[in-house]
């Protein structure tokens, strides 16, 4: 299988790396085959994909930048140079640190079951409108939950609604007002609805070697999210991002095993 990681920014990125090269040279040393491979391989768009490579599972880890635009715009880039060299993704995850909702604390793991635009939509008299409330568009993808529970398990990970947004939240009544709207939130970010909509937007190609088969719409998605700190009132003080930033890799050392016990998905 071949992965992609986007995560905003370099940190995150080396993060993603350090925690997959960990789980290769654990498994190496148990005696499951060969060391892993890296590479820097320059992509279109003037950025570079940090490639580990373990047969079966390739993993390019790409830094995007901040915020849904640029993480949609990079991703798109990337799968689509993949499907031109004809190595193409079987997956793609939206990964970094990010703010907590109460269960997930500190230094915690978040697995999206839903990756959620929170802030995509409009104001109105009444409130806050969605989007879709007003007939156009959508606001939630949804990862294959088989996979959202095999890293739930291999991770130790919480599982919620991740939530993307353009502005970082930072006061309570913000908060108070997003858990309100998103009871199921575990975290909040600014990057996973762009990246699942690249990956909505993208189509798997037909599985080789099958008379009349066709692409598949969209490539699976998932988000992974370490908690630097509380969402609520701006504190920099009170910011974990070296906890979180180890608590990230180690959930990238447990993502082949739990790759290996998805099946991927269908064609």
């Amino acid at each position: 299988m071949r992965v992609l990681v986007v995560t905003a920014v370099p940190a995150e990125r080396d993060a993603v790396v350090r925690g997959v090269v960990s789980a290769t040279e654990t498994a190496t040393e148990a005696g499951a085959g060969a060391e892993a491979a890296e590479a820097e391989v320059s992509v279109p768009g003037g950025r570079t994909l940090h490639r580990v490579v373990r047969s079966p599972l390739t993993v390019d880890a790409l830094a995007a930048g901040v915020g849904p635009a640029a993480a949609a715009a990079a991703t798109a880039t990337a799968l689509t140079a993949a499907e031109l060299g004809q190595t193409p993704y079987g997956l793609v995850v939206s990964a970094g640190i990010g703010g907590g909702f109460a269960p997930a604390p500190l230094g915690s793991v978040v697995v999206g079951e839903a990756i959620v635009a929170a802030d995509l939509g409009a104001e109105t008299p009444d409130g806050f409108a969605a989007v879709t409330e007003l007939g156009f568009g959508t606001v939630e993808h949804l990862p294959p939950p088989a996979l959202v529970r095999a890293v739930a398990e291999a991770t130790g990970a919480v599982r919620g609604a991740v939530l993307t947004v353009s502005t970082v939240t930072g006061s309570a009544e913000r908060a108070a007002e997003l858990r309100r709207r998103h009871p199921g939130a575990a975290a909040e970010a600014m990057e996973g609805f762009g990246v699942a909509e690249a990956a909505a937007a993208h189509s798997m190609p037909a599985a080789p070697g099958v008379p009349g088969a066709h692409g598949v719409p969209g490539v699976p998605v998932l988000e992974l999210r370490a908690i630097s700190n509380a969402v609520g009132p701006r504190d920099r003080a009170a910011w974990r991002i070296g906890e979180a930033l180890d608590a990230l890799a180690g959930a990238f050392r447990h993502l082949p095993s739990a790759l290996a016990t998805w099946k991927g998905p269908s064609r």
